[in-house]
């Protein structure tokens, strides 16, 4: 039995309505006295069991009466790689936070994070030293801004806001009635029903250059249906709910690395004969799509709308003038 399979024992032993003893539990699982004694220390300052010596009864068990008792759970000792950039992540976003009022309290989370990640035969200092999860493109969003936001979104009061067009650089007065924050490639953007425009819109967190609560005005409420429709039904972040169809062709080059990404989640792909990958997805802004396009340069062909054809044939124009003969 290693090491993975006697921490599972041990647990279950241990929820027994009597607890265990150490000779039980080294018949159980065959191995030493010593071996046991590790484990014990292992799971107690590795894996915040919280496991306790009953002088009375002679035995081990979970604290008695303890609401950590009722919800510890072993961590599973082996992480998929979802599981691994989830963890790797929230120690990256605690460690990078500024001192504030949570300042107490982000310690034992990262603690707690690195107890997870030092969970199984790996020590988390090689976890972290041998797996690096990249944050390349977020933006710096005023921290003032997202609290205000948060407060108008979870008391469901209007927000005044004072939003940047990053395109024509005007900056707008909205009203608006906050529905969700979306952590999006590492970004934050808030989607909301604009008062101003009367219809859902998202904003970039970092694009608000100003954000007041209207305590005075509840925020109108938006079902999970509409959001979904307008807002989760086309590519990218910045949807709608007029929705058209991409279909685009890449490289048998490009389909080596294409045909395994998820652009959407409603996408549909082939691979042709002649190793080329077609790619179907549904859009209704063509801003970000035309960008993911263009970066795949020319191994990718827009087949389809061509509206969007026309956009990206634009863009790689005024691109090429850039560089004349």
């Amino acid at each position: 039995m290693d090491r993975t399979e006697r921490f599972y024992t041990i647990d279950r032993m241990l929820r027994a309505h009597q607890g265990t003893t150490l000779r039980q539990m080294m018949e159980a699982m065959e191995v030493s006295r010593a071996t046991v004694r590790r484990d014990l220390e292992y799971m107690r300052d590795r894996l915040a069991a919280p496991i306790a010596w009953d002088h009375e009864a002679r035995r081990y068990r979970y604290e008695a009466h303890s609401d950590e008792a009722d919800r510890y759970a072993l961590p599973g000792l082996w992480f998929n790689a979802s599981e691994v950039h989830a963890l790797l992540t929230m120690e990256h976003l605690l460690s990078s936070l500024q001192p504030g009022l949570l300042e107490p309290h982000i310690e034992p989370l990262r603690n707690r994070i690195r107890r997870l990640l030092d969970s199984g035969d790996h020590p988390v200092d090689e976890v972290a030293r041998r797996i690096r999860v990249l944050h390349m493109a977020a933006r710096q969003a005023d921290s003032d801004v997202f609290g205000a936001i948060s407060h108008s979104l979870l008391r469901r009061y209007r927000l005044q806001i004072k939003h940047l067009n990053r395109r024509s650089g005007e900056i707008t007065e909205r009203i608006v009635s906050p529905q969700r924050l979306a952590h999006y490639r590492d970004n934050w953007y808030l989607d909301g029903w604009c008062h101003l425009r009367n219809g859902l819109r998202s904003f970039a967190v970092d694009a608000i250059e100003g954000a007041q609560v209207i305590e005075t005005k509840r925020a109108k409420s938006v079902s999970d249906a509409q959001l979904e429709q307008v807002l989760g039904t086309g590519y990218g972040i910045f949807a709608g709910d007029k929705i058209r169809e991409a279909v685009l062709r890449f490289s048998p080059e490009a389909a080596r690395w294409v045909a395994r990404e998820k652009w959407h989640s409603r996408q549909s792909g082939r691979l042709e004969e002649d190793g080329s990958y077609t790619l179907t997805i549904p859009y209704a802004a063509e801003t970000e799509l035309v960008m993911d396009i263009m970066r795949h340069g020319a191994q990718v062909e827009v087949i389809a709308p061509a509206s969007l054809r026309d956009a990206v044939r634009q863009r790689l124009t005024a691109a090429a003038a850039q560089y004349p003969d």
